[in-house]
């Protein structure tokens, strides 16, 4: 019987074929890399005949002298990233849901989603030219209203706030889309029996549009989660500089320094094998979460 399903279904199944091929090869096979973390390894000696270490680079990891700055940086930032990444979407979708004109509705959408489409190397050009200190546009604009202009790039005191505003900016479009997505799959009869008992806009939004939208935004929350240690390696890595390492340093520069400029292979790989155990972890207990309290499963 059940060679016979297979057999029906087996067009579908030479589909997902060239899939499973690809993440063998570019997710799986590159996990033999792993044992890199266990050695001081060197290049020409391979795997093989490097030495075995075992937990030592675990163990120089968290005796570095930065490394809880810059787990605190990572998680801090990510976090922010992770809440304003939620709320403004969530926001602006509510408001254009509101717009009545759907040419001023699209047109703001496009304008929004477009810098999904700019690489942060371009992005990160466009940043360090209004945010300069000397000439900015923003830094004129403080100006003129009698404030000290403020070096956005190279204080520690803003420029962790300015990835996470500079982020969203980006992101918060494309988001955008995915709750206007969920806001039309709400039943309008909802409406029509809220209005009929006289609940104002505000009242529909509490008790039918946000409960309506709330599958996809646990879905966006749960996802989000298992990117607590990942606050923006590309981003950062265009963004900051020797400067702000005490607030900007997340685990991905580290892990790019001491892998790459300080050849310090074994050490990089033990840093980003807790990364990823850490990831793990969090991603299960998110999926766990989602279904404990709001009755909702991913897969």
């Amino acid at each position: 019987m059940k060679f016979r399903i297979f057999r029906k279904n087996i067009s579908f199944h030479l589909m997902l074929l060239p899939g499973i091929v690809f993440a063998l090869m570019f997710a799986y096979a590159p996990m033999a890399g792993l044992v890199i973390a266990f050695q001081k390894f060197i290049p020409n000696r391979g795997f093989f005949q490097s030495k075995w270490v075992g937990w030592d680079n675990f163990v120089y990891m968290m005796n570095m002298p930065d490394i809880y700055q810059v787990i605190y940086n990572t998680v801090f930032i990510a976090l922010m990233k992770i809440i304003a990444g939620l709320l403004v979407p969530i926001i602006v979708a509510l408001l254009l849901n509101e717009l009545k004109n759907k040419y001023l509705t699209r047109s703001v959408q496009t304008l929004i989603y477009l810098p999904h489409f700019l690489s942060w190397v371009i992005l990160g050009g466009i940043l360090m030219d209004i945010l300069s200190i000397e000439g900015g546009v923003v830094n004129r604009l403080i100006q003129l209203i009698g404030l000290d202009p403020i070096f956005f790039l190279g204080s520690n005191q803003w420029f962790p706030f300015t990835l996470v505003i500079s982020d969203v900016w980006k992101e918060f479009g494309f988001a955008t889309i995915v709750y206007l997505a969920a806001l039309t799959g709400i039943n309008p009869a909802l409406y029509e029996a809220a209005n009929i008992d006289g609940a104002s806009r505000w009242k529909q939004t509490i008790h039918v549009t946000l409960p309506g939208m709330l599958p996809i935004i646990v879905l966006m929350g749960v996802l989000s989660l298992g990117n607590v240690l990942n606050a923006g390696f590309e981003q950062v890595f265009i963004l900051y500089s020797p400067s702000v390492y005490e607030s900007g340093d997340i685990i991905d520069t580290m892990l790019y320094r001491v892998g790459f400029l300080d050849a310090q292979y074994g050490v990089s790989t033990a840093v980003g094998l807790f990364k990823s155990v850490i990831s793990t972890i969090l991603i299960t207990t998110s999926y766990w979460l989602a279904y404990r309290f709001a009755s909702y499963r991913i897969f």
